[in-house]
């Protein structure tokens, strides 16, 4: 995975604007630009280099991120991802009509920040290179999992009956190592490495994780075998 080489930060609060820097600093991401209201984001964009937008949904000013995000994709076709400390279903709901290439909450750590980021940016990378061959609108490339459940690979997005559902960061990395290995089972170490890497967890950490997505997600075909691991299975004889 890769970063974007210029990325646009849109932020009120100074200590987290800078948090962010000193992040993508070690990444050798360049940061375009900082701003804390709609006007400033919008003039700037005019002139800088942006391959990238981080969007807070709270702002300085009437206008929120969400209708600064629709007035840039009205000229501009940079992927965004949003950030807010509200998690409440209309909040959600509202981002996803914009499509977003990632949503993340607060509080969030430097590994939210890079994993959402690095995938986010691919998706994009994703969609430019299949948007010659076909529309955007049709990348989907489904996995069904059940009559319920079906997983964008390019997007990695889980779908209930054709709509997005809302995942934490977690949640999103275990289904994605899941999804790669379908109808395999994949060992606990396997995915503790992946999904906190270098993190010492406790090793309740991802049973507990995997009860999460079960009792959030109960008709998903996620299996556990005692002492081995997890999988995804799906039926491939159809």
């Amino acid at each position: 995975m890769v970063f974007p080489k210029n990325i646009v930060i849109v932020e009120d609060e100074t200590i987290t604007q800078r948090y962010l820097q000193d992040i993508f600093a070690q990444y050798d991401v360049n940061v375009s630009g900082c701003f804390d209201n709609a006007a400033d984001t919008i003039e700037a964009l005019k002139n800088i280099d942006c391959d990238m937008i981080l969007m807070d949904i709270n702002i300085k000013g009437s206008v929120d991120g969400i209708q600064l995000a629709k007035d840039i994709l009205k000229t501009y076709d940079f992927p965004i991802v949003f950030i807010t400390a509200h998690n409440d279903d209309e909040t959600f709901q509202e981002v996803l009509e914009l499509s977003p290439y990632g949503f993340i909450e607060k509080p969030f750590s430097r590994k939210d920040i890079v994993f959402t980021l690095q995938l986010a940016y691919q998706r994009y990378l994703s969609h430019e290179n299949n948007s010659k061959v076909k529309p955007t609108n049709e990348i989907r490339e489904y996995l069904i999992l059940n009559e319920h459940y079906s997983y964008s690979r390019p997007l990695k997005i889980l779908y209930y009956d054709d709509q997005p559902v809302k995942l934490s960061v977690k949640q999103s990395k275990l289904l994605e190592v899941l999804i790669k290995n379908v109808n395999h089972t994949v060992g606990y170490d396997v995915l503790t490495s992946a999904i906190w890497e270098n993190d010492i967890v406790a090793d309740s950490a991802l049973r507990t994780l995997v009860y999460s997505v079960r009792k959030t997600f109960p008709d998903l075909p996620l299996f556990s075998y005692s002492k081995i691991g997890y999988s995804i299975e799906i039926n491939t004889s159809k």
